[in-house]
């Protein structure tokens, strides 16, 4: 059974006061100062909101700057392995142009260019002005990485030691999933109009913007696709597709928090929030990556599980119970799709999953991937997460 849920038709109608918060900050540096939860919401997924038309730089998921990045390589499918960006202030080199956040750098705030028209999906988009590589994200080595016992990987980037995490991703989750036809989990999209190619190829047409309202072409198919695979196993589902990022891309984190809230009081049986984003992986010289796994014959756009971490000022102290279950689900993955995986980030960012223990972002590729990548991954996380709690 699926709850529906559209505000972005006005359906249902917030207090403006609630739905306007604080204003996002500008981070300059993934290793700048980690803000507190009052003075910042951290923003996920990458999401080129408000972009202009062209080529615009914008770094890995990789190695830290100054990494001896050979070090942490992947198996790839192409020639060679790709060059990685250092993760330092280069980053904010864009050729003049608005830069596409990624989803080592969510907080970046853009020029607004608000605008209520709609964004239809472009009739036509062969222009050759870039090229996309396909990449698979294999092993990856270095001491930030943990192998989870189940398969899969974390990337840890917090002060919290390897052993710790080890430790807690052995232990179950809390909560219990029930198939009584009452909501227990919730998809959304804080980024609601991320899209992707219109198929799987090896160029890219600069004019297209990588977002679009068409909920047939952006996120909000991926989400269909999760919560068919739900509703299947007798999972009761509500699947919201509000528009938090259009007409304006910032404070989408501020109007998502609201919309969360807002079902979990209407809905208290919700266990899990899913926030579904895709991500933009770009190398300097412009060519576009598109993370890919082979599953049972079919090409997959890659996920990525991000499950932010509390340093004690954010507001979030049952963090480490998102994080047993990221890794829950990242186990559950593998075990059923093996490759399908890039290794969880374990960062200090919110992402507002303080509002259950049982919430998470999922990166379903990035924009270079194919709608329909996209959406066989999602797919692909449905039923895996029906696999997961297939026993309650």
């Amino acid at each position: 059974m699926r709850f529906h849920r559209n505000t972005h038709k006005f359906h249902r109608v917030l207090p403006l006061s609630a739905a306007i918060l604080l204003s996002p900050l500008m981070i300059t540096s993934l290793k700048g100062v980690l803000p507190s939860a009052d003075k910042l919401i951290l923003c996920a997924a990458e999401a080129s909101a408000q972009l202009a038309a062209g080529s615009v730089y914008v770094y890995s998921q990789t190695a830290p700057a100054e990494e001896a990045v050979h070090e942490e390589e992947p198996s790839v499918t192409e020639a060679a392995a790709p060059s990685y960006l250092n993760l330092d202030d280069s980053f904010m080199l864009s050729r003049g142009e608005l830069l596409i956040p990624s989803a080592e750098n969510e907080e970046l705030t853009v020029p607004d260019e608000s605008t209520a028209e709609a964004e239809p999906y472009p009739e036509s988009l062969e222009s050759r002005d870039g090229v996309i590589s396909a990449v698979t994200y294999g092993f990856m080595q270095g001491d930030d990485y943990i192998n989870l016992d189940g398969g899969g990987q974390v990337r840890n980037v917090t002060s919290l030691s390897n052993d710790l995490l080890i430790e807690e991703s052995r232990k179950s989750v809390e909560f219990k999933i029930e198939k009584n036809g009452e909501p227990q989990i919730l998809i959304m999209h804080t980024h609601e109009t991320e899209t992707y190619e219109p198929y799987s190829r090896n160029f890219y047409d600069s004019s297209f913007t990588c977002r679009t309202t068409d909920d047939s072409k952006n996120m909000a198919a991926v989400g269909n696709a999760i919560a068919a695979q739900l509703e299947a196993a007798g999972i009761a589902v509500i699947h919201d597709v509000t528009k938090h990022d259009f007409p304006s891309y910032n404070n989408s984190y501020d109007r998502s928090r609201v919309t969360v809230q807002d079902i979990l009081k209407q809905y208290p049986s919700i266990k899990i929030v899913l926030d579904i984003h895709r991500d933009a992986i770009e190398r300097a010289d412009g060519t576009r990556i598109a993370p890919v796994a082979e599953i049972n014959g079919r090409q997959a756009a890659q996920v990525m599980i991000i499950s932010g971490c509390d340093d004690g000022t954010m507001g979030m102290p049952d963090f480490m119970q998102n994080f047993r279950f990221a890794c829950a689900l990242q186990q559950q993955l593998e075990a059923d799709h093996e490759g399908l995986t890039r290794p969880i980030l374990f960062d200090y960012r919110k992402y507002n999953q303080d509002l259950t223990t049982g919430s998470v972002l999922i990166e379903v590729g990035g924009h270079a991937n194919s709608i329909d990548e996209a959406i066989y991954s999602g797919e692909l996380i449905g039923k895996s997460l029906a696999d997961l709690f297939s026993s309650t």
